[in-house]
């Protein structure tokens, strides 16, 4: 049924890539990814890829930049290696919080990366919960974006909470949307922090839009960085009287101070994906990683056979 698709792995996602060939009954294809002695990156497939439909599975985490020009270096040796159709699995597209200009004079990266892995080669990207939906519209190639949303409400409704007293709790305006559907699959209420952002990674709480007090309370973000923003939210909330405090994101990015923030007693789990391996540091009890593995791997195969993409959300089915 996949005989015609080949799955290559660069230096970014390699345990999650061979679970994505493992769910496939397939094997991780070997490439090479060296540097010269000035630093300058060589990617290259090892075996022959004519005619083949290539899967390439890499997320631009830290180190971002080398991790993309990876990604455009390795399309360009498929392509002139005469791949039949390159597919990008960028499971976190890096970048893609500088999707306007904010600001005079600021550049548009989200766009030129997207115009960057066009150029490369790439025919199709599949990622999952772009920072802004419309990035989709940067792409001049097929875009699939998948959502975890369904994979992290299947995780609480199976966590058999008391869903009486649960509300799921957007961290700004921006990430209202996201958390009403997991609100919506759990059946509980929603609350909204409203926050002001000073300037990049800091951001201060003004409000708590929604009843808290005395209430089980679980944070939905797309990604966590500093982890300054959840962290703020969370202590805004336990001051109108939340009972407990639960954090959720789909890109565990933990930079910085992250450790001293997510780790805070302030939560009391911390729910994330491997779109990006998760730092040593944090690889503690409280923090439970859900695998992206089984989604991935069916949407491959739903790509390769020219079936329907969302039907992989029926794997999640549970909390609905």
């Amino acid at each position: 049924m996949l005989d015609n698709a080949v799955i290559y792995s660069l230096t970014a996602n390699k345990e999650l890539t061979e679970e994505i060939a493992t769910n496939l009954g397939m094997k991780v294809s070997e490439c090479s990814v060296s540097h010269f002695a000035d630093g300058e990156i060589i990617c290259e497939p090892l075996d022959t890829v004519r005619d083949k439909d290539v899967y390439v599975i890499q997320s631009t985490c830290s180190p971002v930049t080398e991790h993309l020009f990876e990604i455009l270096i390795f399309a360009d040796a498929l392509k002139r290696g005469s791949a039949r159709q390159i597919n990008l699995v960028i499971p976190y597209f890096g970048y893609a919080r500088q999707d306007r200009k904010s600001k005079p004079r600021q550049p548009i990266t989200a766009r030129l990366v997207a115009d960057l892995i066009k150029v490369a080669g790439v025919d199709r990207v599949i990622t999952v919960d772009l920072h802004a939906p419309q990035i989709q519209g940067f792409f001049s190639c097929l875009v699939d974006e998948l959502t975890a949303i369904p994979l992290i409400a299947d995780y609480f409704w199976k966590q058999k909470l008391d869903f009486q007293n649960l509300v799921v709790v957007s961290p700004d305006h921006g990430g209202v949307n996201r958390a009403r559907k997991v609100a919506e699959r759990l059946n509980v209420p929603l609350a909204i922090i409203d926050k002001r952002r000073t300037k990049p990674n800091e951001a201060e709480v003004m409000n708590i839009v929604g009843n808290v007090e005395n209430k089980d309370c679980i944070i939905i973000d797309d990604m966590v960085d500093t982890g300054g923003s959840c962290y703020a939210g969370a202590l805004a909330l336990k001051k109108h009287g939340a009972k407990s405090i639960k954090l959720a994101c789909t890109h565990p990015v933990f930079s910085k101070n992250a450790y001293d923030r997510v780790l805070a007693d302030v939560f009391d789990e911390v729910v994330v994906t491997n779109s990006i391996p998760l730092k040593q540091e944090m690889c503690v009890e409280k923090v439970k990683v859900l695998s992206l593995a089984p989604m991935l791997a069916k949407v491959i195969e739903h790509v390769e056979t020219g079936q329907a993409v969302s039907i992989v959300y029926d794997l999640y089915n549970h909390a609905k």
